[in-house]
Order: C-alpha cells, then structure tokens, then sequence
C-alpha cells in the first residue's frame, strides 16, 4: 500500500463519525494481531493471506473493499510495532472474554491454515491468549477445535 493510499484511509476515518473510527481502531488491532500470526513463520503463503481475507471479511464488519486496505494497514502496523501491547490492551478493553476466545480460535485458523503448524505460530498464538488473558484451557480447546482432520 502506498503513503497516499494510508493517508486517504485515515483521512477517510476522520471524515467518519467518531463511533465509527473507535471501530475501525479496533478492526486494525483484531486485522493486526492476525496478520501477527500469517508472519510468525517468516514464509509467505496464499492461503494464509486468503484464510486472514475470509476471517476479517466475516468477523469485521467492514465493506468488503475495504478489507484489502485494512490487511495493508495492518501488515505495515505489525511490521513496525514492537510489542503487541497496543492491540491487546485495545482488544481487552473492547472485547468480552468469549469475543477473546472466538478470537484465538481466528488466530489458530490463520495457523492451521497452510495445512501445517509452525512451533513459531503456535508460540505466537500462545503468547497473545495470554496477552488477551485467555485461560490456558481455552486456549487449548480451540486448538482442537480448528485443527484439521489426519
């Protein structure tokens, strides 16, 4: 995503009403700690990208246009954060625990998603349920929940 495509998204949220660029806040940190596991593995593949495309498309509800502007946002974010503190204090603060543990079965998904678990993905998934303040029982329970058949 370019410098100019950055400023027309957040020139458009300011143009929007509060409430919503409170939402969008919160999109970017739930889009970020997402792309946060696509990256864990240090390898690109598609179908993470269109695993982390089908999660923010049904969890968020954002225009479906502008969910490929929200995966640039939030990959540009990641790259350039230094700790997850800043989307996990935002997700704890908005988020009900069940909306918490819904989001760590999301991040066992973008795992799962290439059909192999990375030990990487699955320390970082393992690290923000904590972050989240997500029992160790749920976390594992969603684990089996998403985790592929064989």
């Amino acid at each position: 995503m370019s410098i100019e495509g950055i400023q027309q998204f957040f020139q458009r949220m300011l143009e929007s009403p509060q409430s919503e660029r409170r939402q969008v806040t919160l999109e970017l940190a739930v889009a970020a700690l997402l792309c946060e596991i696509m990256r864990a593995d240090y390898e690109y593949d598609p179908r993470e990208r269109a695993m982390l495309r089908e999660l923010l498309t049904t969890r968020l509800t954002i225009a479906p246009d502008d969910v490929d502007e929200l995966m640039a946002l939030a990959e540009t974010e990641v790259e350039q954060a230094v700790d997850h503190y800043e989307f996990v204090s935002l997700i704890r603060e908005q988020y009900g625990y069940e909306d918490r543990v819904a989001l760590v079965a999301q991040l066992w998904q973008l795992a799962f998603a290439d059909g192999e678990l990375d030990a990487l993905e699955e320390h970082r998934v393992r690290r923000i349920a904590d972050l989240l303040y997500v029992s160790h029982s749920d976390f594992i329970r969603t684990k089996l929940e998403v985790m592929p058949e064989g």
